[in-house]
């Protein structure tokens, strides 16, 4: 009779084990989808500040979006600056909006203005040229592909060319962000969570679109209302 309740301590301590490892994934998960709903959030920022009236007005001529939430001065990469982004890329054909892509955004130094740790950053991609580097491994702004401080405030109205132009801000103010030089790298493992498979490359989700993600359809909902 002693020896009874065993099988069921057994059955219990087996439940417990595979009650831990599903919250081990859905932590590993909800990484990347924290960092998609804090795109939402960062993207909305920018579209509803009036100090970004050029990006609002010129996002619907861009091929892409890179959304970086949080980057900060140091601490990042390699003991220097920088923060996790997320990609968002329009089809050319359909004008349907796909993604997002996890990067990295890593610099020696962003150079933020005096006061200011973390910026928000919402980088537009103009060209063929840029958007194709974001295909790439990494891309080097200001060198595989040119770079500018987007128009703030008063300067809404300046014409612009370069293949990538940024726009940064810290709670609500302008942040005087400089990415020449930084460098926008794929984060893989984070692309291989996100969507549950293996081996899902930047081509698989923003030129082939044969992986999609229910997490992405409040971000991918404000970027579409923002192109209209």
């Amino acid at each position: 009779m002693a020896n009874k309740p065993i099988p069921y301590l057994a059955r219990g301590l087996y439940a417990l084990l595979l009650f831990a490892a599903a919250q081990g994934v859905a932590l590993a998960q909800s990484e990347q989808q924290n960092l998609v709903n804090a795109a939402n959030t960062t993207l909305k920022n920018f579209l509803r500040d009036p100090n970004y009236s050029w990006l609002q007005q010129n996002i619907g001529r861009a091929k892409a979006v890179t959304i970086a939430p949080s980057v900060v001065r140091a601490g990042f990469i390699f003991g220097g600056s920088g923060g996790r982004a997320v990609t968002l890329a329009r089809d050319p054909a359909t004008g349907k909006w796909v993604g997002p892509g996890f990067y990295t955004l890593a610099s020696a130094s962003f150079g933020l203005q005096a006061g200011i740790s973390a910026a928000e950053v919402v980088t537009l991609v103009m060209t063929d040229k840029a958007f194709n580097s974001m295909l790439a491994p990494s891309v080097k702004l200001g060198g595989d592909a040119s770079v500018a401080a987007g128009p703030v405030g008063a300067g809404a109205g300046s014409a612009l060319l370069a293949d990538f132009i940024t726009f940064s801000r810290a709670q609500g103010v302008f942040a005087g962000l400089n990415l020449e030089g930084s460098v926008i790298a794929v984060s893989n493992d984070w692309n291989e969570r996100f969507y549950g498979k293996p081996g899902v490359l930047p081509p698989d989700i923003l030129v082939r679109h044969s992986v999609h993600s229910k997490g992405a359809a409040a971000l991918l909902a404000t970027v579409t209302k923002a192109t209209k």
